[in-house]
């Protein structure tokens, strides 16, 4: 443990943030590291748990419950109090892949479990983690691992996301031949286009693949499976194939005006946004540019944040947020009870931004959107809403009423839809002929095996949209099952065998 007062002498502290107004300048990471001396408080602050549930890694009540990848978390914010880099890396490399991705944007359920969250503010475990691997790159600990032997046995990873990585980093350790099949020009899948700079800058991904690279791991990009390669020639030419394709079939807006010019899913924008930065050339009609212009976000989650975000940075207008559901409690409710996820109203990064330029919260809450109505030519000119009320109906579950009287005209020539993603999309899975289950690939979890030979699926393709420390378990879980398969055995450490 830390300091054995540590967490009733100091209070928790945040990470610094760049000014609101002058972020919106650039695509830069909007938070500072900490300090030696901060982290060695905070570290501190951790407490000597009977049982650390910031490390459990449940789901209770639909949410998450601590670490899913388990990370070790006592003992490393000990060894931060002490200023024992080194030694704390290798108790976070234990069980995470990649902390530099989870410690800059994971939720982080494990501070919502944990034991001084009870009655104080939780232990700064993101900032911490964050901060051990950034220390670990700075300096030279992390350096290529590479295989003292291979085994001759080839597997075939389908996507580049936190799943693939983290099975493709598994197998390689293992001694598997593993090459990475992504059909976008660079490696990384969501982290690389699907979270914006200013949360993740991709160099800190591109980092990651270049030391993948120099283990051993091949990537293939520009290549659709299914399309530039067949499912079957990549089944005859490798020993087991893991799908880890994510869940990128967008959730659509089904109503009367939908096919106006300048209503976009969430992710085509925020995609096109990200290679523009990093020196794309895009066609016209690729890249949507916010500059000038009302936009309106449907959806309240972090997409629609990102959204917020990066129609600021493109000198926009005007910008609201429209939420399904109403604005969340500042306080735990009897329903949400320690150690569960706490659903506590929050602002997050991008919302600063908004009220810092636009003088108020861009959030509106409990607002049904009813049509988008076009000019003449096309172009999307107003989006009509009506404000709901939920409640709970006869057997006792929510439903949404429209209220009379709230309808409202709201000018916008950009909307971006973020409603979430339904599953993965239907080409590999209908080549290969795989059996699905409420939209995703059929795969129990443990087994990661589907109804096809040798061929095995793993993260959001398997379990629908989630999180990223999920996907890393679901990818270090498959890579085990796979090693297994390959080799009657496995060398692999495994979160389900402990």
């Amino acid at each position: 443990m830390g300091k054995a007062t540590g967490f009733m002498d100091y209070k928790r502290e945040e990470s610094e943030e760049r000014n609101p107004l002058k972020r919106l300048n650039d695509w830069n990471e909007y938070k500072a590291p900490f300090s030696d001396e901060v982290l060695s408080r905070q570290g501190s602050r951790c407490m000597d748990c009977g049982t650390p549930f910031c490390q459990i890694g449940e789901e209770i009540n639909g949410s998450t419950t601590g670490c899913p990848v388990y990370n070790l978390i006592p003992e490393w914010n000990d060894l931060a109090y002490r200023g024992q880099w080194k030694e704390a890396l290798k108790r976070l490399l234990k069980t995470n892949n990649f902390p530099e991705f989870t410690g800059r944007v994971c939720p982080a359920p494990c501070e919502g479990s944990c034991t001084v969250a009870i009655s104080d503010p939780a232990v700064a475990i993101k900032s911490i983690e964050r901060a051990i691997i950034d220390k670990g790159f700075a300096n030279g600990w992390m350096t290529p691992q590479i295989p003292e032997k291979r085994t001759g046995k080839t597997v075939a990873v389908i996507g580049s996301g936190p799943a693939g990585l983290a099975s493709a980093d598994q197998l390689n350790k293992a001694g598997h031949t593993v090459t990475i099949y992504e059909r976008d020009d660079r490696a990384g899948g969501l982290l690389m286009y699907g979270i914006p700079n200013m949360k993740l800058e991709k160099a800190i991904v591109e980092r990651r693949v270049r030391l993948l690279e120099q283990e051993g791991v091949d990537f293939v990009l520009n290549t659709e499976i299914g399309k530039d390669i067949s499912c079957e020639e990549l089944k005859i030419k490798h020993d087991a194939v893991i799908l880890c394709t994510g869940a990128q079939k967008q959730r659509d807006l089904v109503i009367e005006g939908r096919e106006a010019n300048g209503v976009h899913f969430a992710m085509d924008y925020l995609t096109a946004s990200t290679k523009k930065i990093l020196g794309n050339e895009l066609d016209d009609n690729e890249f949507i540019d916010a500059e000038g212009k009302d936009v309106i976000v449907i959806g309240g989650g972090d997409t629609g944040a990102d959204c917020i975000a990066t129609a600021l940075r493109h000198n926009c207008n005007s910008v609201v947020q429209f939420g399904k559901h109403p604005q969340l409690p500042s306080v735990r409710l009897d329903s949400n009870a320690w150690p569960e996820y706490p659903n506590l109203f929050t602002v997050e990064y991008a919302h600063k931004e908004a009220t810092a330029k636009f003088g108020e919260d861009p959030r509106n809450y409990s607002i049904q959107t009813k049509r988008f109505v076009s000019d003449d030519e096309g172009n999307l000119k107003e989006v009509h809403t009506i404000q709901m009320e939920k409640v709970r109906d006869k057997d006792g579950r929510f439903v949404f009423n429209e209220l009379p009287g709230t309808e409202k005209v709201w000018p916008a020539q950009l909307v971006f839809i973020a409603i979430g993603f339904e599953g993965p999309e239907s080409q590999i899975v209908e080549q290969i002929g795989l059996a699905t289950n409420k939209n995703n690939i059929e795969a129990k979890y443990g087994e990661f095996t589907t109804n096809v030979d040798k061929v095995f699926a793993a993260g959001d393709a398997r379990r629908g949209q989630s999180l990223i420390v999920w996907a890393i378990n679901e990818g270090r879980e498959a890579a085990f099952k796979v090693d297994h398969y390959l080799m009657g055995s496995s060398v692999l450490p495994s979160y389900l065998e402990v």
